[in-house]
């Protein structure tokens, strides 16, 4: 299958307890019949169990298609499942960040994003898991997990992805440094022994966070995790580092560490909480590993973010 009109059957998974998942469900399918997929199965789920069922329901019935609505956690849960089967995953974002969308160069605006995956080609993406957990865009430990804490459904619902800004300061002003250590066991770079921390991510794709970048040369297609470290600091630092966010450009300050691999290893004491796409899904000592070309997912035909080579 090379494009989504070459589906012969479609099933489509709503996350109804996402942003816009409950008022865009209906909208969304209708949109997608209207625009001539075969959808014979939709789904709305409530909850992490009932989107693990869905799944596995979904799975079985062997459609070759599978739309899946909601944010960051929803999808790459959702990847994570179809990995290595060749069932195909269309996108729609209807969460607060939607950071894979934007990777992915999906339209934000619901006609939009519908439009493009009814005409879209297929490609295969890399990706990442932690301690066997799959994610799509990040997995970090530090400051990131304090505002993933932070980040009520009430709040991201009143204010979008200004939420995301509102949880950040609320999580720095809590926020106590950490010391980690990086051992990589491919033997392509030493071990690092890292102290005054505040925060370590790994990426797989290139946006996290609402719309910051990883580094400049990120990419979800790279076979490669990206690895920065952003060191404990005045204020005023961070402020500053905090305005390279977006290109990624932080990265090549001196004070950054940052590297490129296909492994590595990020060890704490004591065990800390890691955040996975929005999701708090596992505790260090974490194993980050690529699978790479592992999910085959519909993108917009002008979409440079990856081809299909797996």
């Amino acid at each position: 299958m090379k494009a989504a009109r070459d589906a012969q059957s479609v099933a489509v998974v709503i996350n109804a307890g996402a942003r816009l998942g409950a008022v865009t469900a209906d909208q969304a399918v209708d949109m997608l019949r209207n625009a001539g997929l075969p959808i014979t199965a939709v789904h709305k789920i409530q909850s992490g169990t009932d989107l693990a069922l869905t799944l596995e329901r979904v799975m079985a019935e062997n459609h070759d298609l599978v739309v899946v609505g909601g944010g960051d956690g929803t999808v790459s849960f959702a990847a994570g499942r179809l990995a290595g089967t060749g069932t195909v995953l269309g996108v729609l974002p209807l969460g607060t960040a939607n950071d894979l969308a934007r990777t992915l160069e999906i339209p934000s605006t619901l006609p939009a994003a519908c439009a493009a995956l009814a005409d879209g080609k297929v490609v295969d993406i890399d990706l990442g898991r932690v301690n066997g957990q799959p994610f799509l865009n990040v997995a970090s430990v530090g400051l990131s997990v304090g505002v993933t804490e932070t980040l009520s459904p009430r709040l991201k619902r009143r204010l979008g992805p200004l939420a995301y800004v509102v949880a950040a300061v609320r999580a720095y002003a809590r926020h106590q440094p950490f010391q980690a250590r990086l051992e990589f066991p491919g033997g392509d770079h030493p071990a690092i022994e890292l102290e005054n921390l505040l925060q370590v991510a790994v990426g797989n794709g290139k946006h996290y966070g609402g719309g910051n970048a990883v580094s400049p040369t990120a990419g979800i297609d790279d076979h490669t995790l990206d690895i920065y470290a952003i060191p404990g600091a005045r204020l005023r630092e961070h402020v500053r580092i905090a305005r390279l966010l977006k290109d990624g450009s932080f990265v090549e300050r001196s004070d950054v560490h940052h590297a490129t691999t296909q492994r590595v290893l990020l060890v704490t004491d004591p065990p800390m909480p890691v955040n996975l796409d929005g999701e708090i899904a596992t505790v260090t000592p974490a194993d980050f590993t690529v699978e790479r070309n592992a999910v085959h997912v519909v993108v917009p035909q002008n979409s440079t973010a990856a081809v299909l080579d797996g």
